[in-house]
């Protein structure tokens, strides 16, 4: 688990390296703010529909051999990207194409190596598994977001696309390494590819269709309830790169410099956020719900901050509750299904998750037109809050509503 770890740190670091170097390429190739939004629109999107597919597939093949791979193809993505940008042959089609390849190969890779790191640490250790997780994230996002400031200054562009292809072959070298742990609930393929052992024994492959995982997330009340929790709080909240930033830059009279601040009081909060959520040992949604509400008042009174100074006083509890919260649905989502079932409910989840980031930053830029970025904040954070209440107090009712049994019931059982 250390090595996967520190894998997943050094791939996180060159994807944030990419991630914010394409941002300038894009802009320095056209202009372009819209194209800018574009190519990461077009990177996520396939996600929509082929997140499913991704998911079956993690099902079916070998976990290790499935992620390997799937590192390996990013590996070179990467490096024909450095290649092109290098020869100064990269225009805004090649880079169109190699960011939806890039999205296709991530409905595989994500929920592939979100999985295997599972199988490298007993049952009862997943959710601490799953905080590391989050809190290598966070890290290699800072540490990517300021390498790729002083690679690009020093060794141009191109270099921060190799870097990151090289971070991919690490994490590839690595996998045949890892094994699992004592206790572990282990996803393994049958004998000849053609079944599958999990929880539940050894299933065949022909049942293990894309159908079962999305009937068994519509069956799962807490699977519903963890995705309307999640969707509603992604829509009207958490786009704080978004709300923020015109928050800082309008009604407080702020810069781009103050915005930084924030920023970095947010991952500074996220990693905060991942060292408490680590310590969790049981999570549930009513957590992740009371997190998010509680996450959604912080967010109206930020609205209402009078100074850069009382926000920043908020913005870091914001960011750790969002983190936690993050961690606790993580790790529902990934213990909650049996074994044989884990990279299809993945699959799913991914292609609702793709609906909510392609429709929440247009969904809130329309509410901040309509009222502002202070009424966006108070607005949005009032109808999470509402909104989790509501669905906790129709939940109490239904599950405290009285069994009444007629008088035939009675002598039956009499």
């Amino acid at each position: 688990m250390r090595w996967w770890s520190v894998a997943n740190f050094v791939s996180n670091a060159g994807t944030w390296m990419q991630l914010t170097v394409q941002n300038l390429l894009v802009l320095q190739i056209t202009g372009s703010a819209a194209a800018t939004g574009l190519s990461m629109s077009v990177q996520a999107a396939p996600a929509l529909l082929m997140s499913v597919l991704g998911g079956a597939a993690v099902d079916r093949w070998p976990r290790k051999l499935t992620a390997a791979v799937s590192q390996a193809l990013l590996a070179v993505i990467a490096f024909t990207t450095a290649t092109l940008v290098a020869l100064d042959r990269l225009d805004m089609t090649s880079l169109m194409v190699l960011a939806a390849v890039t999205g296709m190969i991530a409905t595989v890779d994500n929920p592939a190596c979100a999985l295997l790191g599972n199988d490298l640490v007993p049952a009862e250790d997943v959710p601490s598994a799953i905080g590391v997780g989050a809190l290598v994230f966070n890290a290699g996002r800072l540490a990517g977001a300021a390498l790729a400031g002083v690679t690009v200054g020093f060794l141009g562009t191109a270099a921060a696309y190799f870097a990151n292809g090289f971070s991919f072959l690490f994490v590839t070298a690595v996998i045949p390494f890892l094994r699992p742990a004592a206790g572990a609930v282990r996803h393994v393929v049958g004998k000849g590819g053609k079944g599958e052992k999990g929880e539940k024994g050894e299933r065949p492959q022909s049942a293990m269709t894309v159908r079962e995982g999305i009937a068994f997330f519509a069956r799962r009340p807490r699977l519903l309830a963890l995705a309307g929790v999640t969707g509603i709080s992604a829509v009207f909240g958490r786009n704080y790169g978004l709300t923020l930033a015109v928050l800082v830059t309008g009604p407080l009279a702020g810069g781009a410099g103050a915005f930084g601040t924030v920023s970095t009081v947010l991952a500074v909060g996220g990693i905060l956020g991942a060292v408490l959520g680590a310590r969790l040992r049981r999570p549930s949604v009513r957590l992740v719900g009371a997190l998010a509400a509680t996450g959604a008042l912080l967010q109206v009174v930020a609205g209402m901050s009078p100074s850069l100074a009382v926000l920043l006083a908020l913005v870091l509890p914001m960011a750790v509750v969002e983190s936690v919260s993050d961690t606790a649905g993580t790790a529902v989502l990934q213990t909650d299904p049996p074994a044989h079932l884990r990279g299809r409910v993945l699959g799913v989840w991914g292609s609702i998750g793709t609906v909510w980031s392609l429709g929440g930053p247009p969904a809130l830029g329309l509410l901040m037109e309509l009222a502002g970025p202070r009424g966006a904040l108070i607005t949005g954070g009032l109808i999470i809050a509402t909104s989790i209440a509501a669905g906790h107090l129709l939940h109490t009712r239904r599950t405290q509503a009285p069994v009444v049994l007629r008088p035939e019931a009675l002598e039956t059982a009499a």
